[in-house]
């Protein structure tokens, strides 16, 4: 395996590649034609040395994927809103007065903000006061915390087993299984064509998903720590901790990215387990679309030295990320 450093995410009936401070969008338009749009993102970061920090770049990375993930997802879904165009209620009206040719971007920024707070309050706040119901029956602040990242697991599994079973949901987790399908194939030093890509592996260890699920597990052995008798204080500190906790599963992440060392490939194994609920097997012409998306921000053949033939294909033809 070779890293190539490139990502994505899944968009409407799309795939949103970046490549460094390129990005292209690609969608499968109504009409069945393929349109992709190629731009610039420095990200909050820029070009500033502290944002490549170990620790800091996690959340940087982590707010740029927040940003660019709801930017590329109004994109695609602009293509299906034209033949269901309504007046703007009053709501909107306002926003636009107030804001002009930015009310869109402010929307975006506070739907943004409120899924954050909505998503820790879930999944960092909840647990722990739901945890604190045991309290007269668990003695050890240790269990309790450990059974505080259980449920913490719980929730989360639950929450992605519940939008799976929507039937738009899962288109998009069909794209996202055809975006790592596409790294994955690179990355094999496989040719980029549909048949490379159709019989290479949906699980990727840079995955989304996996850096979820890591950051509910580290949060766990950071939590045990906390020894404070005041509940304010015990969420206080949860809180705070919250972009450490990120940054470090982000560390993590990017070494199992890179690695093919046993031990970092066992340790993936439970986020590419989640990923089964999060990426579907894609059809051909999601296929389509994401080579699409990919070629447009990323050399493959340059990466790759291009040095494959027939024989070398069909040889490297079984090799499966585990």
């Amino acid at each position: 395996m070779k890293p190539s450093g490139i990502g994505g995410q899944a968009v409407l009936e799309g795939i949103m590649m970046k490549n460094k401070t390129c990005y292209s969008v690609a969608v499968r338009k109504p009409d069945g034609e393929i349109e992709v749009r190629n731009s610039e993102y420095e990200g909050i970061g820029g070009k500033h040395v502290w944002a490549k920090f170990p620790l800091i770049r996690g959340v940087v990375n982590f707010i740029d994927s927040l940003v660019l993930g709801m930017e590329t997802l109004t994109f695609s879904a602009s293509f299906y809103e034209e033949d269901d165009e309504q007046e703007p209620g009053g709501f909107e009206r306002f926003l636009m007065k107030v804001f002009g040719e930015k009310a869109e971007k402010v929307v975006m920024g506070v739907t943004m903000v409120f899924s954050i707070v909505m998503a820790v309050g879930i999944f960092m706040v909840l647990p722990y006061f739901i945890s604190g119901f045991f309290r007269d029956y668990i003695v050890s602040n240790t269990l309790l915390a450990v059974l505080e990242g259980v449920i913490r697991l719980g929730l989360f599994v639950l929450y992605v087993v519940l939008i799976s079973s929507m039937k738009d949901i899962r288109r998009v987790y069909m794209y996202h299984g055809a975006e790592h399908k596409c790294i994955n194939c690179i990355e094999r030093g496989r040719e980029l064509n549909l048949k490379n890509v159709r019989k290479s592996s949906r699980y990727h260890a840079r995955c989304g998903t996996s850096f979820l699920f890591i950051v509910m597990v580290i949060s766990i052995i950071f939590f045990i720590f906390i020894r404070v008798d005041s509940p304010a204080l015990r969420v206080l500190y949860r809180l705070l901790l919250i972009p450490v906790i990120a940054g470090v599963s982000y560390e993590f992440i990017r070494l199992a990215g890179r690695s093919d060392h046993a031990l970092i490939k066992l340790l993936s194994l439970p986020g590419k387990g989640m990923q089964m609920l999060t990426t579907k097997e894609p059809e051909d012409d999601m296929i389509e679309v994401a080579i699409a998306a990919v070629e447009a921000v990323f050399d493959w053949r340059a990466f790759q030295g291009y040095r494959l033939d027939d024989d070398e294909e069909e040889e490297e033809g079984d090799e499966e990320q585990a």
